[in-house]
């Protein structure tokens, strides 16, 4: 918990405000819980600086509100956060994504997206039409592991070997994760010639609801960024969330779109692109997750953006990490965990024969509230320094946090999983979700006077115009 709160810039004495209520672990050979209720709890502790400071704009002698995260909750939405009332969601995994035994060793396609699923297909020399799993099991058994998945990725799909975490260790881009800070921080003040209207800012939040009139643009999909812009829109922020035409997501939307309106815009298009950059220079908050080049080779790269709105506070994920040779790769949190030694180590540690990896995707949903946090305090920097703040995490970097520290119990292999949720951990109303009703679980933070809510319900991409 400290260390991602020094690591967004927080005082380290604050986490004396944070309690923890439940107890348990989610099965796994790592610490997952502890990490969901650590990023949990580092997120609401931002919320409760920044709504001291809006009781007393000054910073004085206003009390950081308690916060109290229930862990058995924070491992809850670290999975999903809803249960569908009437019907069934949809499968979370393309009929052929999933773990192959290649000649070496295991390898790991992600195919949920069409062009993804392509490109795999192709390097198999596979027609859609004859692609099951068996007859990608026979062509994958057939290859290396290493020179697949290189194949893969120059073919513009996503594939990981598994590796070890010593072999992870020893690999080019693993040392470089290995050298980076959990997140990078970057500091831009403005120039005194060049005045803006977000510098020094009053809050237009309330303190029971600090994020309220403050603007979030979202360029973030599968799932680390939604996960960070929905606990935004928990505290009142205006998240306005961009996708390209055709793109969809359909097996998640309940989870990510809670809170937000969503619109659509093809930045390779002149005039979406104009409309983009007018939606930017509005904006207090952009969170994108596109891979670390996409953006420059827009036109709007950091410069672009800076010069754009000086007092932006720019929040990026990365797949892989900020330096080292694969910091432009494609990635998804399945693939990282197979990369770093996570699912190695699992499988390992509970003698599978197959990749064992965490019970959860909680390297997105960790990025995610890491995200938060560090979107919060750049505006609490901002109002008392007029600074606008760049603040950089990525999947890879969160997998070695988890590496880092082990469980709390050494024989966590062989505790018993939480407990299956009862009807009382979900709230008693049903909303709508553009996917059908749903119940919602209820918040896993108690932040003092500052509840935790959505005035949006989940709904469909590109249902809302781009305009704030």
């Amino acid at each position: 918990m400290r260390e991602i709160w020094t690591a967004a810039g927080g005082d380290p004495a604050m986490t004396i405000a944070i309690s923890q209520t439940g107890s348990g672990a989610l099965p796994s050979v790592f610490a997952v819980s502890d990490l969901a209720a650590s990023s949990v709890a580092c997120a609401g502790l931002a919320i409760a600086e920044l709504s001291a400071l809006i009781g007393d704009p000054g910073g004085h002698n206003v009390p950081v509100p308690a916060v109290s995260v229930d862990r058995r909750l924070a491992s809850a939405w670290f999975s999903t956060s809803y249960r569908p009332v009437g019907w069934a969601p949809a499968p979370k995994w393309d009929a052929i994504a999933g773990d192959y035994h290649g000649q070496d060793g295991w390898i790991r396609l992600h195919t949920n997206a069409p062009h993804h699923r392509q490109a795999a297909l192709a390097v198999l020399g596979i027609a859609p039409d004859d692609a099951t799993r068996q007859t990608v099991a026979a062509t994958v058994k057939n290859w290396p592991i290493n020179a697949l998945e290189t194949a893969i990725v120059e073919k513009g799909g996503c594939a990981a070997a598994m590796r070890s975490i010593t072999a992870w260790q020893q690999h080019p881009q693993g040392q470089a994760v290995a050298s980076e800070p959990l997140v990078h921080v970057e500091t831009h003040p403005l120039p005194a010639s060049e005045p803006h209207k977000n510098a020094n800012s009053p809050f237009t939040g309330t303190i029971d609801r600090p994020l309220a009139g403050i603007k979030v643009l979202d360029l973030t999909r599968i799932l680390a960024g939604p996960v960070g812009t929905r606990f935004l829109a928990g505290f009142g922020a205006d998240v306005l969330r961009i996708d390209p035409p055709g793109w969809d997501e359909p097996t998640i939307l309940p989870d990510v779109t809670l809170g937000k309106r969503c619109a659509r815009l093809d930045l390779r298009n002149d005039h979406d692109r104009k409309t983009f950059r007018a939606l930017l220079a509005e904006a207090d908050i952009l969170v994108h997750g596109y891979r670390a080049d996409a953006l420059e080779r827009l036109g709007l790269g950091d410069a672009a953006r800076r010069a754009l709105n000086p007092g932006l506070i720019d929040v990026a994920l990365n797949a892989y990490g900020w330096s080292g040779p694969w910091r432009f790769r494609r990635g998804f949190d399945s693939l990282v965990q197979m990369s770093s030694g996570i699912a190695d180590h699992g499988m390992k540690r509970y003698q599978s024969d197959k990749p064992t990896p965490l019970p959860v995707q909680a390297l997105d949903h960790a990025a995610g509230y890491i995200l938060a946090t560090c979107a919060i305090r750049g505006l609490i920097k901002r109002h008392k320094n007029g600074h606008g703040t760049c603040y950089r995490t990525s999947l890879a970097r969160v997998a070695a946090l988890l590496c880092q520290h082990p469980p709390a119990s050494p024989d966590v292999v062989s505790s018993p999983p939480f407990a299956g949720l009862a009807d009382n951990d979900y709230m008693q109303a049903t909303e709508p979700s553009g996917s059908g009703n749903v119940q919602r679980l209820r918040p896993p933070l108690d932040i003092e006077g500052i509840p935790m809510r959505w005035s949006l319900p989940a709904g469909l991409l590109g249902a809302s115009p781009p305009a704030w």
